[in-house]
């Protein structure tokens, strides 16, 4: 499915008729307050649809069925299957609408991942093994131990070259036996693929396979921002970045958050001036170090980030700093006889995360 339609449009657009063929009792997972939850409803089918199921590192579609909310697609051999929470009625005609802001976001990060993977093999030879549409950014797992700063910078100018370029993006749609397919990019085929084969084609950039969602021109992703990379598994390295409005909205987040920050360090240093800082930052993927002393004297510091390397790191830098402390749930605090070696623990730090704190 390659679903070119304009990004100005918003809220859920171009509804369909279609006849409801089958309706069945069914439960899925849902977070609810960070929470799995178990909840009850109706797997639908229908005659044909223009809801994505989740696949290819892409999640679902979301829409209306009538006035029904669809809560996910999945797929089921050929066919798709929408769950929603009210019964329909087999035989009948129905409306389907897609939640296009969704849907134009899913399109943003997928083109532009396709963009990411296609230059960064051709630049540095890196090949894309997996990547992950996230909820706030997205993830490319390259085939290589290590990406240098320089690399990562030329990369991103690169990518942003090609949308200003205003590059098309087309699809064809090939037989299994097409000899053409021979030239085309793919990490494989799923067990039960029955043809026929969906290309996306970036013009002289890329052409590879593909069922997701895509822009039909490259200069409707606005702009690639690349995030930093992390220690991927088995010697790999993960490529964050954001796609279009996710850039936006990261910028939008990231002036709030320094406003605030300045207006805050016109206060006088405490244990709740830190803790204040932490929560603005948000600590829940960074890992933030604070301290409050004179840099040989003595001190509060603050350790905030993911719970296991606050666990990890928390004691180290205690005894580092010769203090007294303790620490839970993801934040780890002391009051300490000296400061003196604050840089070492700085060095630390950086050395256990990809981001510097």
């Amino acid at each position: 499915m390659c679903f070119q339609m304009p990004e100005s449009l918003t809220g859920y657009i171009f509804p369909w008729h279609k006849l409801v063929v089958a309706c069945s009792p069914g439960e899925m997972k849902q977070e609810i307050n960070g929470k799995k939850e178990t909840v009850k409803g109706f797997n639908v089918k229908l005659q044909d649809t223009i809801l994505f199921p989740e696949g290819g590192g892409q999640p679902d579609d979301h829409g209306l069925i009538g006035d029904v909310p669809v809560l996910r697609v999945t797929r089921q051999g050929a066919e798709a299957v929408h769950f929603v929470s009210s019964a329909l009625e087999v035989g009948q005609e129905v409306q389907l609408k897609v939640d296009w802001e969704r849907r134009f976001d899913h399109m943003q990060q997928h083109s532009g991942q396709h963009l990411i993977t296609a230059i960064a093999e051709s630049m540095f030879g890196y090949k894309t093994t997996s990547w992950e549409l996230g909820r706030q950014r997205s993830t490319i797992e390259l085939d290589t131990p290590s990406m240098k700063p320089a690399q990562m910078e030329a990369l991103e100018v690169a990518v942003n070259e090609k949308i200003r370029a205003h590059v098309p993006v087309a699809v064809q749609v090939l037989s299994l036996d097409d000899p053409a397919l021979e030239q085309v990019r793919s990490r494989g085929l799923p067990d039960d693929a029955a043809g026929p084969i969906r290309i996306i084609d970036i013009e002289g950039v890329d052409v590879n396979m593909c069922c997701g969602t895509h822009v039909s021109n490259l200069s409707h992703l606005q702009v690639i921002k690349l995030l930093g990379t992390e220690k991927g598994k088995k010697n790999k390295t993960n490529l964050l970045f954001l796609v279009g409005n996710r850039v936006l909205k990261y910028a939008e987040k990231s002036y709030s958050t320094e406003r605030s920050l300045v207006s805050l360090l016109k206060k006088e240093g405490d244990n709740e001036f830190m803790s204040i800082i932490a929560n603005e930052i948000g600590t829940e993927e960074t890992l933030v170090f604070l301290t409050v002393g004179e840099e040989k004297g003595p001190g509060l510091f603050l350790l905030a980030g993911p719970s296991g390397k606050v666990s990890e790191l928390g004691p180290r830098v205690l005894e580092m700093l010769q203090g007294k402390g303790a620490g839970k749930n993801g934040r780890f605090q002391g009051k300490v006889n000296s400061m003196a070696r604050r840089g070492e623990v700085e060095t630390l730090i950086q050395e256990h995360s990809s981001t510097r704190c």
